[in-house]
């Protein structure tokens, strides 16, 4: 019997892909809104004795409150199994506190997580591309975190963008490491931007480790979020001699006007992103490439 899939609001499109796959049943989900904003859920699809997905992403807190309680009445129900797909941890840049009193919020949602009831057979969450190594190791209780890896998704992406013949570049050199690591995976040569911080809110590039001279530059960064960083990388190896600069990223969010800010920058010819955030789906275009994570998350939630 096929697993049953369940969604959080914003996340139906990455459910209908992941049904797409052939792998998972839909399950019944009747939701409304009170008129002071509670949010009401019934699941309606028996779930007695069965594997049991949300997919779904911590996009905010609302999003992430419902996902919790889908998740805790699941395991109410007498599902036999819990996995909580969450291709999007948004919370995963604050994995570490640098000021006192920071709070890590990476830490209390995993938390949170921890704390949804234990199925007989376990319960683990499936993460995507997360902004560290650490982060798994946050989650208690029982609950088994998989971090999954986008690899095969961005190596598609840029072979389809360069060919092989381009150069696999970072924003900064804060990412030498692991696109050093891709490079050498693709067979091409890599580069990174020498940045030094002028105030609390702003960096200055120094300058380009690699010949970029005449070439197509791939910029590859886990998430966008303004583009502000991408915006700076780009004038830099557009500077150093760079004829086309393209970006991929895992996570598009986009936000602040993101996307138009970086169409209209004019040193970014084009973008591909997952669409492990709902705001890249929505602004998918002739400049913006979304491609699904949908067949990633399958072959792992087929396995445990």
């Amino acid at each position: 019997m096929k697993p049953i899939l369940f969604h959080s609001s914003s996340f139906a499109y990455l459910a209908q892909n992941l049904l797409g796959t052939g792998t998972l049943e839909a399950g019944e989900c009747e939701q409304k809104t009170f008129p002071d904003g509670e949010r009401y859920h019934r699941i309606l699809s028996p779930v007695d004795d069965r594997d049991v997905v949300i997919c779904g992403g911590t996009t905010d807190d609302r999003e992430t409150l419902e996902i919790f309680d889908m998740a805790c009445a699941i395991v109410q129900l007498g599902a036999r199994s819990l996995t909580l797909a969450l291709p999007y941890f948004g919370y995963s840049t604050m994995e570490r506190a640098v000021k006192p009193g920071e709070i890590v919020k990476a830490k209390t949602r995993a938390l949170l997580f921890s704390s949804v009831p234990r199925t007989a057979r376990g319960n683990r969450i499936l993460l995507v591309d997360l902004h560290t190594e650490g982060l798994p190791y946050y989650f208690e209780s029982g609950i088994r975190a998989v971090h999954l890896y986008a690899k095969p998704l961005i190596m598609q992406a840029a072979r389809d963008l360069g060919g092989n013949d381009f150069v696999l570049a970072s924003t900064d050199a804060g990412r030498a490491k692991w696109i050093e690591s891709l490079a050498l995976d693709l067979h091409v040569p890599a580069a990174f931007v020498y940045k030094r911080r002028v105030s609390g809110n702003e960096t200055q590039v120094t300058g380009v480790n690699a010949e970029v001279n005449g070439r197509h530059v791939i910029i590859y960064d886990d998430m966008i979020r303004t583009g502000g960083s991408i915006i700076e990388a780009a004038k830099a190896y557009r500077a150093a001699g760079a004829v086309k600069v393209s970006v991929i990223t895992t996570h598009g969010l986009f936000t602040g006007n993101g996307l138009e800010r970086l169409r209209q920058s004019g040193v970014v010819d084009k973008i591909i992103a997952t669409d492990t955030h709902p705001n890249a789906p929505a602004l998918a275009g002739d400049f913006l490439e979304v491609r699904s994570v949908g067949e990633l998350l399958a072959e792992k939630l087929m396995s445990r």
